[in-house]
């Protein structure tokens, strides 16, 4: 039996979605572009699917486009914006915290002239919001700061962080890829500029993002070659993926509060668990933390053999991001954190959601427990 607790990394696709994807796939597969009847119907699908996002999000559907990732929205959203406001300077501010998408990004930036300042975090992740006033520059012209961290789970203040940029004029981008279905995102009542999405950490399939751009905002297209997004984003839609995104949207932010009780019995069960281990760590904030986040550090256990061990039992977990598996290098998050090279590299986290069980998280606890022992005989 598989016991999955990486769902920071992907989720499993939701039956329903999977089914209308291959409906679409086969009936509907009419360019949307095009003028005859299959092609205009799927055409109003993806419109359909915009005005569900819109909806979730409390935003207008025109101020939705589609793309194929998270990191395809991280990057336009950078890269957009230092291109269309570079006449105002070339300043950008960000965390050390943040996915790769984002600082492989301002990295690549930095290399054509522009200047990046990376915020530090406290010892739970979350920025100061004096260091970030103090950082903002006459020639600053983006902040991009994660909603909520994809490793230790940390929920930054992101309403308040948006005060910050609308006071000094400066364009606000959060990337949301792990809030969305976990936080309930009003964007009238934030001051955010862009905000970046992917599908398959909601239920939905691999290769669809969004990217929320607010009206009034300059962004030059990051794919040039046709019409499609209104000519911000060119490419073929992708009608089935884009159908499946509106449905996981739609589902991912219905009844969240009920869903995160549940999920978060779930971790305080884990952590209590987890923390009766002799030399186990819990690395991120208690508060303000994402419900389905654990993330541990343990004395003189090294990831890759506990995470061996786990598989060798059928559960699914993961030391760090998804997008840096494999690597030897310690968690950069944990680093920025203050928690040093060997619990930074040797940590181990478990990202639950509500089709979990307590059964479930009993049996975790025991095997982690069981081959921690194990491992130090």
């Amino acid at each position: 039996m598989t016991i999955y607790m990486d769902n920071a990394a992907t989720t499993k696709i939701s039956k329903n979605i999977l089914d209308e994807m291959m409906k679409i796939l086969e009936i509907e597969y009419g360019n949307p572009s095009s003028i005859y009847s299959i092609a205009q119907s799927s055409k109003e699908k993806i419109e359909n699917s915009r005005n569900k996002i819109a909806k979730s999000l409390k935003a207008k559907p025109k101020e939705i486009f589609f793309t194929s990732c998270g990191s395809e929205s991280d990057n336009w959203a950078i890269k957009g914006i230092v291109n269309s406001y570079k006449e105002k300077g070339k300043h950008i501010i960000t965390t050390k915290i943040e996915h790769h998408a984002v600082l492989h990004t301002t990295e690549f930036l930095e290399e054509l002239g522009y200047d990046v300042t990376y915020l530090d975090v406290d010892e739970y992740g979350f920025i100061n919001l004096e260091q970030l006033e103090n950082s903002i520059r006459e020639d600053t012209i983006l902040i991009s700061i994660m909603f909520a961290n994809n490793e230790v789970g940390t929920i930054e203040p992101i309403k308040e962080i948006g005060k910050i940029a609308k006071k000094h004029n400066v364009i606000f981008h959060t990337d949301a890829v792990q809030a969305i279905g976990n936080v309930d995102i009003n964007l009238l009542e934030l001051d955010v500029d862009l905000m970046s999405f992917s599908g398959h950490k909601i239920n939905g399939p691999k290769g669809i993002g969004v990217l929320y751009i607010k009206e009034g905002i300059k962004i030059t297209p990051l794919i040039h070659g046709g019409a499609q997004e209104r000519e911000k984003r060119s490419g073929t839609e992708n009608t089935a993926y884009i159908v499946a995104m509106g449905m996981a949207f739609e589902d991912a932010t219905k009844n969240i509060q009920e869903k995160n009780i549940y999920v978060n019995k779930l971790k305080e069960r884990l952590i209590e668990n987890l923390l009766q281990i002799n030399g186990v760590y819990l690395n991120g904030p208690v508060e303000n933390r994402l419900a389905g986040n654990v993330n541990i550090s343990i004395d003189g256990i090294k990831a890759s053999e506990l995470l061996m061990f786990l598989d060798m039992e059928g559960i699914c977990a993961s030391s760090a991001s998804a997008c840096t598996a494999g690597s030897l290098e310690p968690s950069h998050v944990l680093l920025s954190m203050g928690k040093g090279e060997e619990l930074s590299r040797n940590c181990l986290r478990l990202t639950l959601n509500n089709e979990n069980t307590m059964e479930e998280v009993d049996k975790v606890s025991t095997e982690i427990k069981r081959i921690v022992g194990n491992l130090r005989k």
